[in-house]
Formats: C-alpha cells, structure tokens, sequence
C-alpha cells in the first residue's frame, strides 16, 4: 500500500465509532476541486455509487498517475471515499496504485457505521481505477 494510504489506514485505525464518520466528514471536505482545463463530461461516471461520482485518471506518467474526482457536497460520503483514495494515492506509481488490495476500505472499519452499499462505491472506485492502469 502507498505510504499516504497507509497513514489513513491507520488514522481511522485510531479512532472508534462516531470519530470514524467524523474523520471520513473531514476527508469529504478536504476533496479538491477539479482543474480548470478537466470538466466532469469527459469523466468515467462511476454509476455504482448511490451519488454522482466521476474520476479522471491520467496515467500518461505511470511513475507519476494523477487522479481526479468529482462528486457533490451533498454527498459527504461519496466524497469522503474519493478524498482517501485521492490524498492516499494521487501521485503513486502505477504499479503501487494495482499492488493496493481491492478490500483495503475494510480496514477503515467503517462497515459498521456505513451502508455495504456504500462500501462497495468505494471499491468500485478502486476498480475502475486499477482496470484504467491494467
């Protein structure tokens, strides 16, 4: 697992119960806004997220992989994910982006606090990533 990622794995390993969902709240506002020249309509929606959510992968460096996503602020959840996954692994290689397990979200421990359904929008984030590295 990248470093960055890592080191939110274990932010959410140190906190308990309702200090998860407000660490994942914190992630949620922390998601930048998209550049200038990149606009959500040239982005892969992700329909298996409850709401809208797009990303943009640039792998034209493989040594350097830019990420992008776009989801609206009334999706703090959705957001939330897209954040960890851009603060974890936006400048990663992309042979470390592929080597991150498919069920890393596991260890956030948010099952308990959060929908299966929305879980597997954060993995499906994940996988329309990697399949855009393969």
């Amino acid at each position: 697992m990248p470093p960055a990622l890592a080191e939110i794995v274990d932010d959410f390993a140190a906190v308990d119960g309702q200090d998860k969902l407000a660490l994942l709240l914190e992630f949620s506002r922390e998601l930048p806004d998209l550049p200038a020249e990149l606009e959500t309509a040239a982005m892969e929606p992700v329909p298996e997220c409850q709401s809208p959510l797009f990303l943009s992968v640039d792998s034209s460096d493989r040594a350097h992989v830019r990420l992008h996503f776009s989801a609206p602020p009334e999706a703090p959840t959705t957001r939330g994910f897209a954040s960890i996954l851009h603060q974890g692994l936006d400048g990663s290689t992309a042979d470390d982006i592929l080597a991150v397990p498919d069920d890393f979200y596991t260890a956030l421990g948010l099952a308990d606090s959060i929908s299966p359904l929305r879980l597997r929008g954060m993995s499906a984030m994940l996988t329309r990533i990697k399949r855009h590295l393969r």
